[in-house]
């Protein structure tokens, strides 16, 4: 029974683990490019109100994502029920990266509101050093390191392809 709760938590790190990875590989890129979208007026100001909100507004803010979200994800776990497994997971993922983007951007612009409140700050201290410590569990393990070995080999070798290609002139 022993092996059986460490096979468990094994498994639910690892997921956890990949759910942090794409967390932290999307965060940043799509905060910005969800930022572009206030070079339009309309966003640009409502950027700047949602930046100036107070503390626990801000904090508010946070929910309308998954309150928005939840009905897409319903209707793509109705899409699956339909038998439409592969469409019901493509809006999943859709909905995921969107989340992230938005939630990123609402976490950039009202980051400094947040961490005026002292638990929110303490919170987040604890979970930036829980992910940077699960981040370095996970980059020191050996799928890691095997993934990364084959993914510098994919890179050598579509280089070599593509100065072969370049050099025919691609004929």
């Amino acid at each position: 029974m022993r092996w059986l709760l460490h096979a468990l938590k094994t498994v639910a790190t690892w997921l956890l683990a990949l759910l942090v990875l794409f967390e932290e590989w999307g965060w940043e890129p799509l905060a910005r490019l969800l930022g572009q979208l206030a070079k339009l007026p309309l966003i640009g100001w409502l950027e700047q109100r949602v930046a100036r909100l107070p503390s626990y507004a801000a904090v508010a803010v946070f929910f309308v994502p998954a309150i928005l979200l939840l009905p897409i994800k319903l209707l793509a776990l109705w899409i699956i029920g339909r038998g439409h497994a592969l469409l019901g997971v493509a809006v999943i993922v859709i909905a995921k990266v969107a989340g992230t983007a938005v939630v990123a951007r609402l976490f950039m612009l009202t980051k400094p509101a947040l961490m005026r409140l002292a638990w929110f700050e303490r919170w987040y201290t604890r979970w930036a050093v829980w992910k940077a410590v699960l981040l370095e569990r996970v980059r020191a393990s050996m799928a890691w390191r095997a993934a990364r070995s084959v993914k510098a080999s994919v890179k050598k070798r579509l280089r070599s392809w593509r100065r072969v290609f370049d050099s025919t002139g691609g004929q």
